[in-house]
């Protein structure tokens, strides 16, 4: 008899699995998953979106470490909520690997229920999928799916950005979830193994630290730009109006020794760096120059990192 188990396909860990993460999160169980949107919309918009970790995960193989890419994982998408001025309401994940070890399947799960816990929202279900012969022993690929909701009146776009405005620059936590594929080729896997700590550093979660800005009526953001793949280069100018473009004030933040050490490593110029890296700047965004003030008594620790001056849209660092 060949049976589902022996084509590499293990229902019942599939199940234990399950019930494990209903202990994290009682929600699922469900064929989709239920919530309420609540109140105090007028006209709500809701927002979508979708990402991964990428080849950050090859750093959690080689060290053993899964516990953290799941915050990753929630990172990556409820910080792009945010930049709409969207609250996270909820989040499904997709868990990928070609023979289920429910241990190490938890310890994602683990990190993915943290993350929500950091966003406020909820972990509302998901979808495990054991895949024989499609992923390498020991390694597996995960998704995510996040939902929030937000005022029409109060979406961030960044239509009110004028020439003037001051960039503020959030912190990031490390490289966070993009580069990888460039870090790995200059670093060696034993390396990488040992060094995981710095690697593995979890991706910034910001929404509780900008949420209070954005509920403030008005609110002094006028824009929002989350620091992934395209780095600076590529994601402030998606909030900046035509006619205008950012001025970046080098030295205005520090930069984490990790950046250095990889230029030097890659042999790679300025705008290479920061077209490629967060270079210790997670989430940047404009405000009046009469609102730094607020944003600065509101969130810490908070860099002074730019102006909005005319120009062709784009970055420019003096």
């Amino acid at each position: 008899m060949i049976t589902y188990k022996k084509a590499g396909v293990d229902i019942d860990a599939g199940d234990a699995l399950v019930d494990r993460i209903k202990k994290m999160s009682p929600l699922i169980g469900g064929f989709a998953g239920m919530m309420p949107l609540g109140g105090g919309y007028k006209e709500p918009m809701l927002v979508g979106c979708t990402d991964g970790v990428g080849t950050k995960l090859k750093i959690a193989f080689l060290a053993d470490k899964h516990d953290t890419v799941g915050i990753d994982l929630v990172a990556m998408n409820v910080n792009d909520l945010l930049c709409g001025g969207a609250k996270p309401l909820f989040f499904l994940d997709y868990f990928a690997c070609g023979r289920l070890d429910v241990g190490v399947a938890e310890q994602v799960i683990k990190g993915i229920v943290e993350g929500c816990r950091q966003s406020d929202c909820v972990l509302l279900g998901g979808e495990t999928a054991e895949m024989p012969g499609f992923y390498k022993p020991g390694e597996y690929d995960l998704a995510g799916f996040a939902v929030g909701a937000v005022d029409r009146k109060d979406v961030i776009d960044g239509r009110w950005i004028r020439e003037g405005d001051v960039v503020l620059g959030l912190p990031s936590s490390g490289i966070h979830s993009n580069g990888y594929s460039l870090v790995r080729k200059l670093f060696k896997e034993k390396e990488l193994a040992r060094r995981w700590k710095e690697f593995l550093a979890p991706t910034r979660i910001y929404v509780k630290a900008v949420r209070p800005l954005i509920k403030m009526s008005p609110t002094p953001i006028k824009g929002l730009a989350h620091i992934t793949g395209g780095g600076f280069l590529e994601n402030i100018p998606r909030v900046v109006p035509k006619g205008l473009q950012v001025k970046i004030a080098r030295g205005s933040w520090p930069v984490l020794d990790l950046f250095d050490e990889m230029q030097q490593r890659a042999g790679l110029n300025e705008t290479e760096m920061f077209r490629t890296f967060n270079m210790g700047i997670g989430l940047v965004m404009v405000v009046s120059p009469k609102d730094v003030e607020v944003v600065q008594k509101n969130v810490k620790p908070v860099y002074r990192i730019g102006t909005i001056e005319r120009g062709s849209r784009g970055v420019r660092f003096a």
